[in-house]
């Protein structure tokens, strides 16, 4: 049996304020940038953040961390990465 959860706007907005406060925290540590590249690749993003591919997915789907897509490749630029986590994203 499937069980359904209904989640409200407000819910969905305090699970962006958490997430963006738990990337800010793991940047904080010496080192978290370590690029100087101007366009990452997504596993790069990833090892930076430390998040998931889900995760990923939910900062670009939710406008958190704009990207330009080249074939079948995702791409961010370096500097919304620590745009998003200094809280100017948007």
């Amino acid at each position: 049996m499937v069980t359904l959860e209904i989640i409200t706007k407000e819910e969905l907005r305090q699970f962006k304020a958490e997430l963006l406060d738990d990337i800010r925290e793991l940047l904080r540590k010496p080192n978290a940038i370590e690029s100087n590249k101007e366009w990452l690749k997504s596993y790069e993003v990833r090892q930076i953040l430390k998040i998931s591919p889900s995760t990923l997915q939910t900062l670009r789907i939710n406008g958190s961390l704009p990207y330009s897509k080249i074939g079948g490749l995702l791409y961010y630029k370096n500097e919304d990465i620590k745009r998003l986590l200094e809280g100017n994203h948007g």
